[in-house]
């Protein structure tokens, strides 16, 4: 892992950010707050910016049936320390009236069943955002890492957005600046209390499919994600590493949608 100043890191997200809200003159940055690292140091991310070009940081918690209430609390305290607009916002109802609707089959597969059914929870919570960033006048903003990418951990037409700040940072490098946030530019007890929450909780998806993040992924640490995937093209001994598995057989996602070349059809 590359050496990084977290300190100049935290800037250049800033004022990448502050760019874009005055170029394309946003009035709002919507945020939907899991209770996790990634929306919650991205929510710190942007207060600031916010703030100083008077853009409304909107933040929601959007609870789905299987959400633990630890993960709706870190949420609420990231939302109401650093959001100028945040609730708490229930679905579950119309969450199962669109999961009668749109289940055609019977699956055996436990796992498939949480696997297909968080997808539909993605989903719904991203027409929720979308939906208030338009009222709003602004953006929804994705929280998404390098790390989740590599490994496919997000849903197609789900959990995405229209501005990453965090989109190419390692999960231990979000975990880093995380921790450099609290321990040397937070001065207000609430902000710093709840980012460090974020900061050691067990990472979850908060979709109901695994207990946790680590689980699926098949490691113990995210710090043993990052190697594996950073050294597994140069190292054979991770051929048959779950982790690599993950990364190949994710590989559709990312090249999503695959649209056919001209080139290639009319010869």
């Amino acid at each position: 892992m590359e050496h990084i100043d977290y300190k100049l890191l935290v800037e250049n997200i800033r004022n990448e950010l502050r760019s874009y809200l005055k170029k394309y003159n946003l009035k709002a940055l919507i945020i939907g707050e899991s209770g996790g690292i990634d929306s919650a140091v991205c929510t710190a991310l942007a207060k600031p910016v916010c703030d100083e070009l008077n853009v409304e940081l909107i933040g929601r918690y959007i609870f789905i049936e299987t959400n633990k209430q630890d993960e709706t609390d870190r949420a609420g305290q990231i939302g109401k320390a650093f959001c100028s607009n945040f609730k708490d916002v229930d679905l579950t109802e119309e969450y199962l009236i669109m999961r009668k609707s749109v289940e055609e089959d019977i699956e055996s597969d436990e796992f498939k069943v949480k696997l297909r059914r968080g997808n539909i929870k993605a989903r719904m919570r991203m027409i929720y955002l979308y939906n208030l960033a338009q009222y709003a006048g602004g953006i929804v903003i994705s929280t998404d890492n390098y790390t989740e990418f590599l490994q496919g951990f997000w849903t197609l037409h789900g959990d995405v957005g229209d501005y990453g700040p965090i989109a190419e940072l390692w999960k231990t490098e979000v975990y880093n600046m995380s921790k450099w946030l609290v321990e040397n530019e937070l001065t207000n007890p609430d902000q710093k209390q709840a980012l460090q929450a974020c900061i050691d909780a067990v990472p979850t998806d908060g979709l109901g499919i695994s207990s946790s993040d680590l689980e699926q992924l098949g490691v113990k640490t995210y710090d043993e994600v990052d190697e594996i995937l950073q050294q597994h093209k140069d190292k054979t001994e991770y051929a048959d590493n779950p982790v690599v598995k993950r990364y190949k057989a994710s590989a559709y996602k990312r090249t999503n949608p695959y649209n056919l070349k001209r080139k290639d059809l009319i010869k």
